[in-house]
């Protein structure tokens, strides 16, 4: 039977991962950036890396489409 090894630095290769990819946002997907953003929401050093990150939250779930808006035809008009 083999035993896992425990690694004491995973949050640490988290943070160095998240801070990766926020380095680097225009070749990774919203959906990886949102994940290294709640990474350095969380875990960040400073105030200010913390902060940077949950604007970048912001900017990044603003790019998404509404799910729930009614549905548009060709006009832009609504569906009603």
């Amino acid at each position: 039977m083999m035993t896992k090894t425990q690694n004491t630095n995973w949050p640490a290769e988290r943070v160095a991962e998240a801070r990766a990819i926020m380095a680097d946002v225009v070749h990774h997907s919203d959906h990886l950036i949102r994940i290294a953003c709640n990474v350095l929401v969380q875990h960040g050093e400073t105030a200010q890396e913390r902060e940077d990150a949950r604007i970048l939250l912001v900017v990044v779930d603003a790019r998404q489409p509404i799910r729930n808006a009614p549905h548009c035809d060709r006009d832009m008009r609504g569906v009603r």
